[in-house]
Parts: C-alpha cells; structure tokens; sequence
C-alpha cells in the first residue's frame, strides 16, 4: 500500500460512513457453511477503513482487528465500533499489518485490496494466518446495466479524476489468481443495491477518492450533472444504485 493510498480518503471520511454501500449478511452465511469459518476464529480486516466491512463481521459475534494506516479513518472506526467487545484497531498496511505470526484464522480485505501491493501483501498476509487459515477479499461492484447506471458511470469518467486508472474492475480474476496461486480460489456473488435521494447520492459519489471536493474546480460542473441525471431518472425523488457484490476465498 503506498504512502500516497493511505492517505486518499482523509478528507471524505463522512461521506464513506454515510454513503458507501454495505455488504450482504449473506456472506457471513457462505463462509460458515463452505469455511467453517465459526465466531471462535480471529480476523483480521485489513484496510478496514471506516469499519463497514469490520461491522459484518462484529455483527456476528466474530472477534476483529481492524489494520488501517489512514489516520481519521482508522479513528472514526474506533468510535464507531468501540461498544464491540470483540473490536480492536491498529496501525498498519497490507504490506506489513504489524500482526503476530500465526496469529489470525482469517484476512478479510473489503475495498481494499486494489491499493495493496499484492506480492508483499501476499507474503505477510502468509505470515500472519495461522495454518489453514483463508484470505477473503470482497467487493461492492457497481453495476453498468441500466440506462441510469449506464450514464452514472459515464458521469463518473467525465469529471473523475483517475477513476479509469484506480477503479477496481482493474482486478479481475487474473489478478486474483495470481495472488493465490498456486492454490484456487472460489469466487461467490451476491446481490446488494442501496436506495438513495438526491442528497444520498450525492455523498455516495463524493464518497469515492477520485472525484472533485467541494473546493476543487470541477465540482459545481459535476453535480450540475449530477442532478439532471437524478432529475431524469428519480421516480418518487429516489434512484437505486444495484451492485454485484464479489468475494474471493482461497489458502495462500
């Protein structure tokens, strides 16, 4: 993870706990039953941001150390999720969690692993697991399906800045085979959407690192945009907003 990563989302950390999608409780069920994945194990949520994905699996009575190097998000998951008895936050990448050898049963990484250095990441996450323990990587991909999703994703491209360099459709299954290999990996999708109004998605667009801040030039443009698109396509002043939601499971 570079030093320039760790810092993209400092100045949107309320938009991200606000308006970044969730992930399926669904996913706790899958691991279970495929993984024997039980609340007895420890896990390692690595680039836990915000905590959302920490938050699944809190939910579920699993016990969690959140490994996060970006200082105010790393900070607002710790007030967020300080009431968990089974919560710990500590400062660390991908690349070296700071963790004990063996001392984890499971990673998870939710949105993050594109900002890792995969090679590295693959070296300490091998490291930390305790043997037989899984790699979980997760992502919300938004679906491009729609004429409204279509023409959101088009919005994006227009006034992002890097959004077709960094998005994480840039790791497919090549990347993450390559990242397990030489063992399989199990992909599973499950289907997730959130509801918004025209507030809601403007902080969910704002919510991503690579679009304008409010103080930045390309703002006032951008959600001109924003709206006419909303205007065009809200019924009952609401859009929905429908992901594909992906996990990848293998051993290292």
């Amino acid at each position: 993870m570079s030093t320039d990563s760790t810092k993209r989302f400092s100045n949107r950390v309320d938009d991200y706990v606000k308006y970044r999608p969730h992930y399926p409780v669904e996913i706790i069920d899958f691991l279970q039953h495929n993984y024997a994945l039980s609340t007895d194990k420890l896990i390692a949520d690595v680039g836990a941001g915000t905590g959302i994905s920490t938050t699944l699996f809190l939910d579920a009575g699993y016990r969690v150390i959140a490994v996060e190097p970006n200082t105010e998000m790393r900070e607002k998951a710790m007030e967020l999720l300080h009431s968990f008895s089974g919560f710990k936050a500590v400062d660390g990448t991908a690349e070296n969690t700071g963790l004990q050898a063996g001392s984890v049963d499971t990673v998870i990484a939710g949105q993050a692993f594109h900002w890792f250095n995969a090679q590295n990441t693959r070296t300490e996450f091998k490291k930390i697991l305790k043997p037989g323990g899984i790699v979980v990587l997760i992502w919300n991909e938004r679906k491009i399906e729609s004429v409204f999703e279509k023409e959101y994703d088009q919005l994006i491209i227009t006034h992002g800045q890097e959004y077709v360099k960094l998005d994480h459709r840039n790791i497919d299954a090549n990347h993450i085979g390559a990242f397990f290999n030489p063992k399989p990996f199990r992909l599973e999708v499950f289907q997730n959407k959130q509801v918004f109004d025209f507030e809601g998605l403007t902080g969910r667009l704002l919510s991503s690192s690579y679009m304008p801040t409010k103080d930045q030039a390309g703002y006032e443009p951008m959600i001109n945009d924003l709206k006419s698109l909303f205007n065009k396509y809200q019924q009952h002043d609401i859009i929905t907003i429908n992901y594909d939601t992906k996990v990848y499971v293998g051993k290292l």
